[in-house]
């Protein structure tokens, strides 16, 4: 059992929260200055990313 993470990159602003605040290190900021996805498989279903997202742009969902 494990996670998919995915970000609307539409509603990100890059504020970076959800970088810092993921224990497992899922995100980095990309060269577009938003989020995004780069270690997936490392998501533990926390949702911390999802409580500090105030864009409403992550999505966790259980495989």
């Amino acid at each position: 059992m494990g996670f998919t993470v995915t970000i609307d990159k539409e509603k990100c602003v890059g504020c970076e929260e959800c970088v810092d605040i993921c224990p497992v290190e899922v995100f980095e900021m990309g060269d577009d200055e938003k989020s995004e996805v780069v270690n997936g498989e490392e998501c533990m279903g926390c949702e911390s990313c999802i409580e500090v997202c105030e864009e409403d742009a992550i999505v966790v969902e259980e495989d």
